[in-house]
């Protein structure tokens, strides 16, 4: 598999705590909106109200233990996606919410002792090709556990329903 800047991210640190469940990345109240704009501007609205007008593209959060707990919308993955982050790194992601973001194509990285990595508004750079985290503003760098090249490979491709995708239209 040839090695794609699409698994290199750089952006500045949103730093959240433990147990951030899916309500609170999306609240309960929207989920029944048709208007997509709607579920948008409600992300993370209870954390940092200005989080919809501050969110930069490419921008990552970084969380501690169990993030995406509750239920498993998958909601909560797309409004982060769809907002512009690149990447979620937690020491520890709920099971379902992880698998949600493989197949929305939003990386998700554990590591241990995420707090560790920066400070909120530090500029990370991450890549999933060599499993590197560096902190651009603190000159500092952690490594974590590549993904295998398959999901490498599918996160390339906008995650697993990317890739089905990207299958259909190359037979």
């Amino acid at each position: 598999m040839k090695q794609s800047n699409k698994l290199i991210f750089s952006g500045k640190i949103w730093k959240l705590g433990d147990s951030i469940d899916t309500d609170l990345i999306v609240p309960s109240r929207v989920l029944t909106e048709q208007d997509s704009q709607k579920l948008l501007s409600a992300t993370l609205e209870l954390i940092f109200p200005d989080f919809v007008k501050d969110v930069q593209s490419g921008d990552i959060i970084v969380a501690g233990r169990n993030f995406g707990c509750g239920s498993s919308r998958e909601e909560a993955v797309f409004v982060l996606k769809e907002l512009g982050i690149s990447c979620l790194i937690a020491e520890s992601f709920a099971r379902i919410f992880y698998r949600n973001s493989i197949n929305l194509g939003l990386p998700p990285i554990s590591i241990a002792n995420s707090h560790e990595l920066g400070n909120h508004g530090d500029i990370l750079e991450i890549d999933l090709n060599d499993g590197k985290i560096t902190n651009i503003t603190q000159e500092k760098s952690w490594n974590f556990s590549a993904f295998p090249e398959f999901l490498r490979e599918m996160l390339d491709q906008g995650g697993a329903f990317g890739k089905l995708q990207n299958n259909g239209k190359n037979r």
